[in-house]
């Protein structure tokens, strides 16, 4: 029977105040009456809007029919038909700019819960399906990937699947990318993308850690080695600063390390003796989701204040709308309309405030958003002992710097033309080494395209 209720089916989540104190995951998922409930509310359209929101295509009405009759493994295999790490994506998309902001229900209410539906196929599959995966038969070529992250395992997964011998080639120690190092493990806990690893293991994709491409091996090494492609898949890892007074001073983060330090450094947990500080005050500089991750974390490591500082008004953030309301929830303190111009610190250097110029918001600029302009004499300090800055971050220069024949444009990201092929024959690029910072669901669907162009590529060869 359909559900015509005009809102979600609320999904159980921590208290605040308790959960901004550990690293449990902020939400436990539906129940399967929640689920059945749920995935009553679709109209299963026939000119399915929400599947042309998909980066990667997920056959969204025909599996959460499936979820509406019961039959949860059968709705998480179609799932996987087009998406690799579906307990990820249900987790961490952007479901409201995508799938979910094109669904007919949200027309006049809540759309359906695409995501939270996604979630929960995949976290019912972990615990009561089994993994019936067998390796394709071999065709006798090798591609290698660099990167082992959303776009990276994507594209191996995806050639895998046809038979393609695939080597992964990750500069860390742990495969994953930003999925183990950057997202909090509140938000995606990371036996869920091992979980989604090992699955593409089965396969047989080969996934090689500390291999820094550029340093141990070059592109060119790699093709060398019997490799007929190669897809660049290496993200944007770079982090950027804003050029002012102070940014060296102890206690100045850039949120990739900061992240890095907390996921997989594992700071938060007493076992590890991992190097970070314990502030009372944090300010976070930026407004995206890596801002809200940082500044999550800052409370959940007993930071008494932390303040997100941007320059815009909250209506212009590029983060989440359900994680700056997690973070409000969550007690940490908004100063938007607030520009830093200056770090302060004491004579031994440890950062003791942040300066800020209060702004306004005038015409629109090229980004589309209304450009922010200083309000002159209204300069105040704000007192803290630790600053992360989380303005973005750009693609590493190491490898477009170590092959020739690439190239890139002027922020760094590798040119590619529309069978994303880069500028040198057999190599490949997606993701955020291509088109900068951006999301996970963006980043797979980069991969899968690439996965497509390189089959036709080398059965063409």
């Amino acid at each position: 029977m359909a559900n015509l209720s005009l809102t979600k089916t609320p999904i159980p989540e921590q208290d605040p105040n308790i959960r901004n104190k550990n690293f449990d995951e902020v939400s436990t998922g539906y129940t399967e009456e929640m689920a059945v409930a749920e995935a009553s509310r679709c109209l299963n359209c026939k000119h399915r809007p929400c599947v042309n929101g998909c980066p990667v295509n997920v056959k969204i009405p025909d599996f959460i029919a499936e979820v509406a009759k019961g039959n949860f493994e059968t709705a998480y295999n179609i799932i996987k038909q087009t998406n690799s790490l579906p307990a990820v994506c249900g987790r961490v998309c952007p479901q409201e700019s995508q799938c979910e902001g094109n669904c007919v229900r949200g027309i006049k209410g809540e759309p359906v819960g695409i995501g939270r539906l996604e979630r929960f196929c995949a976290d019912w599959h972990m615990k009561n399906g089994k993994d019936n995966i067998e390796k394709p038969k071999p065709n006798g070529k090798k591609v290698a990937v660099v990167g082992a992250g959303p776009s990276g395992l994507t594209c191996a997964g995806d050639l895998a699947k046809l038979g393609y011998e695939v080597t992964v080639f990750e500069a860390f120690h742990t495969a994953g990318g930003v999925l183990m190092y950057g997202i909090p493990e509140f938000r995606l806990p990371k036996k869920i993308v091992e979980k989604e690893i090992d699955a593409l293991k089965q396969l047989g994709v080969t996934i090689m850690t500390n291999m820094v491409i550029g340093k141990v091996l070059s592109v060119d090494e790699i093709i060398t080695q019997g490799y007929e492609a190669v897809f660049i898949g290496s993200g944007a890892g770079l982090p950027q600063f804003l050029g002012i007074e102070g940014e060296n001073s102890v206690g100045v983060y850039s949120a990739n390390e900061f992240l890095t330090r907390i996921n997989l450094m594992k700071a938060y947990l007493p076992e590890y003796d991992t190097p970070i500080k314990k502030s009372t005050s944090v300010a976070v500089v930026g407004g995206g989701n890596v801002a809200m991750d940082a500044a999550r974390c800052a409370k959940r490591l007993g930071a008494e204040n932390v303040f997100i500082v941007y320059r815009r008004s909250e209506d212009e953030m590029p983060a989440r709308k359900e994680e700056i309301h997690h973070a409000k929830e969550e007690g940490i303190i908004f100063k938007t309309l607030n520009n830093p111009e200056k770090i302060l610190c004491d004579d031994k250097g440890f950062v003791t405030g942040i300066q800020c110029a209060k702004m306004e918001l005038g015409e629109e600029d090229a980004s589309g958003r209304r450009r922010p302009i200083k309000l002159e004499g209204q300069d105040y300090i704000l007192d803290v002992d630790s600053v992360i800055m989380a303005i973005g971050t750009s693609p590493n220069p190491l490898i477009r710097t170590t092959t020739p024949g690439i190239e890139s444009n002027k922020k760094g990201c590798l040119i590619v033309d529309e069978n994303m092929q880069t500028t040198k024959t057999g190599v490949y690029a997606g993701g955020d080494a291509v088109t900068g910072a951006a999301t996970v669901i963006l980043a797979m669907g980069a991969g899968k395209s690439a996965a497509a162009a390189i089959d036709k590529y080398l059965k063409n060869k």
